[in-house]
């Protein structure tokens, strides 16, 4: 979404940062339920996981699903069609790769890695896609609009 660079780039940024804090709780609270130090973990996290996911994002997963949203609609298709095919590829991909990231951050390399990157991918696809389609998609498109609908209505000097 965004007209140019700098709209994609702030459009990008709200969502990976809302779904890095939706995703963030998510893992903690099934890591560790609702424990007392709920809020220090998610502080102490999000920084760094926000970080390798933006660069994934704009980097690496945005551009492959760029490139198959590309294959698997046309100019015709209607815009819920693009959107709805674009989060899941987002989706897919943001959880592959931060699903790994996570198992790494929590166990490091040790045998246990493949089963817990498997059990990542399935409970974190599970949450991450009515996440985006259902509250943060919708959320950031509204802010995101109100935020470039308020500035084409400035006068330009």
């Amino acid at each position: 979404m965004g007209n140019n660079l700098k709209e994609r780039l702030v459009f990008t940024t709200l969502m990976c940062a809302l779904m890095v804090f939706g995703m963030s709780l998510y893992n903690l609270v099934l890591l560790d339920g609702f424990s007392p130090d709920l809020v220090i973990d998610l502080l102490r996290g999000y920084l760094p996981g926000f970080a390798v996911a933006l660069i994934l994002d704009i980097f690496v997963v945005g551009r492959f699903a760029k490139g198959l949203l590309l294959k698997f609609t046309s100019e015709r298709d209607h815009t819920a069609k693009k959107v709805l095919l674009m989060s899941l590829f987002m989706v897919t991909g943001m959880v592959l790769f931060m699903s790994l990231y996570g198992a790494l951050v929590n166990g490091g390399l040790s045998a246990e890695l493949p089963h817990k990157y498997l059990t990542g991918i399935i409970q974190n696809f599970i949450f991450a896609l009515p996440l985006q389609l259902l509250i943060i998609g919708p959320i950031v498109r509204v802010v995101f609009n109100r935020i470039y609908s308020k500035a084409d209505m400035l006068p330009s000097n």
